[in-house]
């Protein structure tokens, strides 16, 4: 059984940075070549995200140029289903406006909930926005359930 699922940039980015529930981030996108492979889907604002927090790294935290370079030519060779923001963006402002999130964190719920699957996130405060809500979306600590 496959485990498909929106994934957001804050999981995408365990992948190359050492942070809590890396491990777990690993292991979710493992599943990306198990068989049958896992289908995770990306709003294509996903590797822009992902590329302004290496850049952010670069900047704050010394991390390498170089890394942040292979980083983001490992990142966008990764065989996820992208999706357009432009399909996205008027489901983002209408979850956003009604829940409170930034736009860039509803799209990635107008995501999940076009494709009826849930959004797998390391992102507690978006889980807490968006908890009673009736949209799936799940901490990456729990994932899967």
């Amino acid at each position: 059984m496959s485990l498909n699922c929106v994934v957001d940039a804050s999981v995408g980015i365990k992948l190359f940075l050492v942070e809590p529930l890396a491990d777990r981030a690993d292991d979710l996108f493992a599943s990306l070549a198990v068989t049958p492979p896992a289908r995770l889907y990306v709003p294509d604002l996903f590797y822009v995200e992902c590329t302004n927090i290496l850049w952010k790294y670069v900047r704050r935290f010394g991390y390498s140029p170089e890394a942040a370079r292979q980083d983001v030519a490992d990142l966008v060779r990764l065989p996820l289903q992208a999706v357009s923001t432009a399909d996205l963006a008027e489901a983002a402002l209408a979850l956003a406006l009604e829940h409170g999130a930034t736009a860039y964190d509803a799209a990635y719920v107008a995501l999940a909930q076009e494709l009826s699957l849930p959004l797998v996130t390391a992102d507690e405060a978006l889980c807490r926005r968006m908890d009673g809500t009736g949209l799936d979306v799940r901490w990456l600590g729990e994932w899967p359930a």
